[in-house]
């Protein structure tokens, strides 16, 4: 499989990330922006879609995976390393789900941290625009939780977040894909 081919998985595993998501929301009627986190969803015990949800992020983390130990590594060399982690990251968010409780909690951090840290690196690397204003939307986005502006569950940080190091990371990958086309 040649690297263009791999570059798609850069922009599919995170939109499969969002399809899984929004399925498990549609299907879960308990389910509140206002009071729970996305990790609600995956719970084992309490949640009816936990499959689907944690199946979601398992796939996106390996697409993502493969993504940056392939295409992205020829493209930001340091970058793909620390979005590797988060691709890592995003599946043991699955596998330790809410049920694990403070483990489950580390490597949910462990997971927005390494987003942080590639959209810094990318945005350093490529001299990316589109990662810094990812990265200021993204910490903007728990900075502004944190400081209680407004009052809503974890599921809105997490999602804006990741929405946010989604778009450099699809883009990125796309730019790839279209880069290599004869």
């Amino acid at each position: 499989m040649g690297e263009r081919k791999y570059a798609i998985f850069g922009a599919i595993g995170p939109l499969a990330a969002y399809f899984f998501i929004c399925v498990s929301i549609a299907l879960s009627p308990w389910f509140s922006w206002r009071e729970n986190a996305l990790s609600d969803l995956g719970h084992a015990i309490r949640s009816s879609v936990a499959p689907i949800f944690n199946f979601g992020l398992l796939l996106a983390g390996f697409l993502v995976a493969m993504y940056s130990i392939t295409a992205l590594r020829k493209h930001a060399k340091y970058t793909s390393c620390c979005l590797l982690v988060s691709a890592f990251a995003l599946q043991l968010v699955a596998v330790f789900d809410e049920v694990y409780g403070f483990l489950h909690y580390v490597v949910s951090v462990l997971f927005f941290v390494s987003l942080v840290f590639a959209s810094v690196l990318y945005s350093a690397e490529k001299r990316s625009l589109p990662a810094l204003m990812a990265l200021v939307v993204g910490l903007g986005s728990w900075i502004v939780y944190w400081a209680e502006v407004y009052n809503t569950g974890v599921a809105v940080p997490e999602a804006l977040s990741s929405a946010a190091a989604t778009s450099w990371i699809a883009s990125s990958a796309l730019k790839i894909y279209f880069s290599k086309r004869s």
